[in-house]
């Protein structure tokens, strides 16, 4: 891994210009989300060992820009796979995959790239292991495109959900850095100022990572969306306050019953709006939904490093050796969901029979 000093060509189009990723020649660009919004940096990868790298220490998060950047870590370690044995080469491939997947375990859209990659693979053992991998290329090319495409999907659907004037909540980053580059959430969000609409946006901070006061703020503000940033403690005042119209967030798992795993916290914002009335709206491509789990007790979810708690930087911020827990995920049961919303339309009601057939409907 190596850091690039091309620089960053973000714009502030509606559309969104931000791209977490970039390919080209062999090499896998990431913006270093650990160092925003002070610190614009580009790093190269090469290898499978560093794409799962930069997974594991979340210099790519958010589920659906992992599941693209894990695509590349598979291109990356095939390429490498030294035999002309299929048998081989398959082998090799599957302990890549295995390795990549090590990293995050509760985001879906991991597995379902990692997933598709190797799948591809296997419906093409009647060809050279040579063509294999000139195809394993383009297929992790064509996951990233569709990334993109089918969120400003997602996103046309979603603004009808948003009324002009709206003030829309948001809890941690679900916008073009945790994308291929235009977002779920944020995804409609932008969508809907597409369409005309006048939107102000209130994100979460989304401690401990801070990745709606590092990440979102900074995304929103580059687009020129209105945007305020409150701590995770002040959703609930707001609400009673009656200054929050709908709250909108992205998702890392959905569980075939509508049960929802995102970033920890999401579901005491889901609470508070079921308390104050204000509709809950999750926003997440099919990828996200995983109909193999009948509910979200199921979805594993990760535990992080105790230090994201108690530092920040290298400053302390909690006394030397105490008891700490930083689970990264929670779980939002579905009855507390309004909709979700997908690149193949809206599901209500019953997800157990609407999920399915959005996803049967899609890729």
């Amino acid at each position: 891994m190596t850091q690039s000093n091309i620089p960053n060509r973000c714009s502030s189009a509606a559309g969104s210009g931000i791209k977490p990723l970039r390919y080209a020649n062999g090499v896998l660009q990431m913006l270093d989300q650990r160092l925003l919004p002070t610190e614009e940096t580009w790093l190269e990868y090469r290898t499978y060992q560093e794409v799962a790298e930069a997974i594991r220490s979340m210099v790519v998060r958010g589920a659906p820009a992992i599941g693209c950047a894990a695509a590349f870590g598979v291109w990356f370690g095939a390429r490498d796979i030294e035999t002309e044995s299929m048998d081989e080469f398959m082998a090799q491939l599957d302990s890549i995959c295995d390795h990549l997947g090590a990293t995050r375990p509760t985001a879906v859209n991991l597995f379902w790239a990692l997933d598709r990659m190797r799948n591809f693979a296997r419906c093409h053992t009647d060809r050279p292991v040579f063509q294999i991998k000139i195809a394993l290329e383009y297929e992790a090319l064509a996951i990233a495109e569709e990334d993109d495409r089918l969120n400003k999907s997602l996103g046309r659907h979603g603004q009808e959900l948003i009324a002009d004037g709206n003030r829309v909540l948001t809890h941690c980053n679900a916008g073009a850095l945790a994308t291929g580059g235009y977002g779920t959430a944020l995804g409609v969000i932008r969508a809907a100022v597409a369409a005309g609409k006048q939107v102000a946006v209130i994100a979460d901070e989304t401690r401990p990572f801070l990745q709606g006061s590092r990440l979102t703020a900074w995304e929103l503000q580059r687009d020129n969306i209105p945007v305020t940033l409150i701590c995770d403690n002040m959703a609930g005042y707001l609400m009673s306050k009656g200054e929050i119209d709908c709250c909108i967030v992205g998702a890392d798992r959905i569980a075939a019953n509508g049960d929802v795993a995102n970033k920890i916290g999401t579901y005491t914002v889901a609470v508070l709006a079921k308390e104050h009335g204000i509709p809950f709206y999750v926003a997440a491509p099919t990828s996200t939904i995983d109909l193999s789990l009948s509910d979200g007790s199921l979805i594993p979810i990760e535990e992080r490093d105790q230090r994201e708690v108690t530092h920040q930087g290298e400053k302390q911020l909690a006394p030397a050796g105490i008891m700490v827990r930083n689970p990264a995920f929670d779980v939002t049961p579905a009855r507390l969901v309004t909709a979700i919303i997908t690149e193949n339309g809206i599901a209500e009601g019953n997800y157990l029979v609407n999920l399915s057939a959005l996803v049967g409907g899609g890729r």
